[in-house]
């Protein structure tokens, strides 16, 4: 069952947002942007085999983090998206430790259906904030 949760969390964050956006004269928004894509690429990256949902929680609390420091650098241009991705985030973050707890098939299937409601937050972020970035 383990193996299933690192093959359905790794695989729903594949597609999440590479771009960086930022360079020395852009927004500091832009620069969060940038560390949360670094901290999505963090959980793609995560060995669940062999690091077990721990290393999986703790890349995504620093994505949270992230994601904090982002909604607060564009909570007037982009306050819905942010929002939108921290609740993503939490609710993905919860449904881990479900799956972590008890690692049915039902759980591993919400822990992939907030991970791609995560993906779409980010993305959808990334998209309002093209111009400016």
């Amino acid at each position: 069952m383990r193996r299933m949760a690192v093959i359905i969390t790794t695989g729903a964050l594949v597609a999440l947002p590479l771009a960086g956006c930022a360079d020395s004269s852009s927004p500091a928004v832009c620069d969060s942007l940038d560390a949360v894509q670094n901290s999505a690429q963090h959980v793609r990256d995560t060995n669940v085999a062999e690091n077990g949902l721990s290393q999986l929680r703790t890349n995504l609390t620093q994505l949270k983090t992230d994601v904090q420091r982002l909604a607060a650098d564009a909570k007037t241009q982009w306050a819905t998206q942010a929002d939108a991705i921290t609740a993503a985030l939490d609710q993905a973050r919860a449904r881990i430790q479900v799956a972590r707890d008890a690692p049915t098939a039902a759980n591993l299937s919400y822990v992939r259906t907030s991970i791609a409601s995560l993906e779409d937050s980010v993305r959808a972020l990334g998209d309002a904030m093209r111009s400016t970035c």
